[in-house]
């Protein structure tokens, strides 16, 4: 049988399962559990994380669920004539990934205008990439590049220039956020914000200045990154239909990445109920293709008690269904428990007012049996939330809420003892990945080595889950978060943790499955392949367990199930998941680009290896590496064999 051929038996009989993302669950999918398999999937290497049956050849799915998994012989008696089949060739499964800490909700709407340079190895490949889409972006549009990358995944080691930047693009507005630490605005975009000598830096934030006090173009967050995202939010925004038209594409390239589970922890600017219209709009309409718990994020300083008990009103934690579905409270509880992640700086000082905001909240939510979580970068801030946690607790158990921190970079092993002591649990994130030169600048390489102690709070007994924090602040790609898991390194190569702080691969990609059913409330429900459990599941670009652990961060989805209908689909199952519209707007970075961009090999002695080499973080004494003034130009520039090259210096080619 022929590849296209064999596409075409598997897709016989896929239009009823494509057609409609209702699950069915309790009685009636027990029911239908007895008869024949809807789909079967077979001759593959499929990880279960069932310790009953932790490897099986083909899995069985009925009515939106996992009926069996067992060998190819037990499974195909499961079937009739009416059974779908899909050959596995040999391929690795895993059950879907869930990603216990992204922004999707907020992330999808603006995905469209968003240009990525989330996994992009050289400043110039990203440059070129600014300069394409600054060609083609209509005014008074923006070109934004927003997160999701740091200047140490960069061959050069560096961030664009505001020369470079304005060199590129004069006239169309040009926002670029890197981390929480700092945006950098073309001359256009201090144009259209507005910001001019007389105004004033925002609390927590820099306005960089020239001698004659003009704003530069470089905004900084010293920690308060409220400069940054108040800024963005000053650009235009997609219409609502094109927002919907973002958020589907935004979940197919999750889908892409075998991620098909999210619980969303809000955000700035993102009130509820008005910027939930979207996301709940697609799930009516059946749309969805990541299931998404979310949590409530206080909008208002000073307002966050007032928030809670309006919000306790119209929504309750578990309201929805398997697709969509409340929460509860988090990740912004009150402002001032919030300890900005930059650590560029230095750690800020929470006031102490702190526990007197923060204790009214918790009770509220411990009262109402609302589950929450909080942001907490440092152990100070732990220590301090601890206290309030500890004090509610007494008169109202909080053990069973499934409430949570997240990040927990420098956390102690005495409050890892209190959390397991109170029931609560921590989700990391693979910020260090991203930030950890920075980290390992200010306070050392020792105090690195457990930022977090993600085995420590394993073996002391605390529940663990994995996300991303996408998308300003690291990339929504769950494999870089699984390498970081297992080789304990950054995006820029530097080691960070020793042996006993890093995770074998079993237990990183249990951190990203069934230990994050817990954060959602839905322990047995999802994260395993196994019986009764909503068929999610990845067929993968490469095997998690045997390849080089530097190439887990390059893994794809070549297939990924959301309750056994198809979501996404590539190489020999590429037809099998319905087609998307195209990105609107039609100058949409992801026409071009698309989201998370693959590695290229370029070998040792690859133009990567030179651009390394030749120091562009430095100044070179004829050029200046002023790169983007030359990415501008039309001239022939990409000799990279002889020293001199087109312009007289082959660094410019890069």
């Amino acid at each position: 049988m022929t590849p296209r051929s064999d596409r075409r038996t598997l897709l016989t009989g896929f239009g009823a399962l494509v057609s409609s993302f209702a699950m069915k669950s309790g009685p009636a999918w027990a029911q239908s559990a007895t008869g024949a398999a809807d789909l079967i999937l077979y001759n593959g290497k499929i990880t279960t994380l069932d310790r009953q049956m932790p490897e099986a050849q083909a899995v069985a799915i009925r009515a939106g669920r996992f009926v069996a998994a067992g060998t190819d012989q037990e499974l195909m008696a499961r079937a009739d004539a009416a059974t779908k089949r899909i050959d596995l060739r040999g391929r690795r499964v895993i059950p879907g990934l869930i990603d216990s800490h992204m922004h999707i909700i907020r992330g999808g709407l603006n995905y469209n205008m968003e240009l990525r340079w989330d996994g992009v190895r050289s400043l110039a490949d990203a440059m070129r990439m600014l300069k394409h889409q600054v060609d083609r972006t209509p005014a008074p549009q923006w070109v934004r590049v927003v997160g999701g990358f740091t200047a140490h995944q960069f061959a050069e080691k560096r961030l664009p220039t505001l020369e470079e930047i304005n060199a590129i693009s004069p006239d169309t507005p040009v926002f670029i956020l890197h981390l929480y630490d700092r945006a950098i605005l073309n001359g256009a975009a201090l144009r259209a914000v507005g910001y001019t000598k007389d105004t004033k830096d925002f609390p927590g934030g820099q306005i960089i200045r020239d001698a004659g006090g003009e704003p530069t173009g470089l905004l900084v967050a010293k920690p308060n990154a409220k400069i940054l995202y108040a800024t963005l939010a000053k650009g235009p925004k997609l219409p609502p239909e094109y927002q919907k038209n973002s958020t589907r594409h935004f979940m197919r390239e999750v889908n892409r990445l075998g991620v098909t589970s999210v619980i969303d922890a809000g955000g700035g600017f993102q009130n509820y109920p008005d910027d939930y219209k979207i996301i709940e709009e697609l799930h009516l309409d059946g749309q969805l293709t990541v299931r998404i718990a979310y949590n409530l994020f206080t909008q208002k300083p000073s307002e966050e008690l007032k928030d809670f008990e309006s919000w306790a009103t119209q929504v309750k934690p578990g309201q929805g269904d398997d697709t969509y579905r409340n929460n509860g409270a988090g990740e912004m509880l009150v402002y001032s428990a919030a300890d900005f992640e930059d650590f560029q700086v230095e750690r800020p000082e929470l006031p102490p007012s702190m526990e007197g905001e923060l204790e009214p909240v918790i009770r509220l939510l411990a009262k109402n049996n609302w589950p929450w979580r909080l942001h907490a970068t440092y152990n100070e801030t732990i220590t301090r939330a601890l206290n309030v946690f500890e004090k509610v607790n007494h008169d109202i158990p909080i053990d069973k809420l499934n409430w949570f921190f997240d990040h927990a970079e420098t956390i102690d092993d005495r409050n890892i003892e209190r959390i397991a002591k109170l029931g609560g649990g921590i989700a990391v994130q693979h910020r260090m990945a991203y930030q950890g030169e920075y980290f390992v600048a200010r306070y050392g390489p020792k105090a690195a080595e457990r930022t977090p102690p993600v085995r420590s709070m394993l073996n002391m007994g605390v529940r663990v889950g994995a996300g991303t924090d996408a998308t300003r602040v690291a990339s929504y790609n769950p494999w870089v978060s699984l390498s970081w898991l297992v080789t304990g390194k950054t995006l820029g190569g530097l080691s960070l943790y020793p042996a006993a702080n890093r995770l074998d691969r079993d237990a990183a990609l249990r951190l990203w499955t069934e230990a994050n059913s817990w954060f959602s409330t839905e322990t047995g429900k999802k994260g395993q392949i196994k019986s009764g459990q909503l068929a999610d599941l990845v067929v993968l670009s490469a095997d998690y367990f045997s390849v080089p652990a530097d190439a887990i961060q390059d893994i794809t989805s070549v297939l990924t199930l959301l309750g056994g209908n198809p979501v996404y689909g590539d190489a020999e199952f590429k037809d099998l998941a319905p087609p998307l519209p195209p990105p609107m707007p039609d100058w949409s970075p992801v026409r071009s680009y698309g989201g998370y961009q693959p590695r290229a090999d370029r070998g040792a002695g690859g133009r990567l290896a030179f651009v390394a080499s030749c120091g562009c973080a430095g100044a070179c004494a004829i050029h200046g590496h002023a790169h983007g003034t030359v990415l501008a130009a039309n001239v022939p520039v990409a000799d990279d064999k002889s020293f001199w090259g087109a312009l007289g210096c082959s660094c410019w080619a890069f």
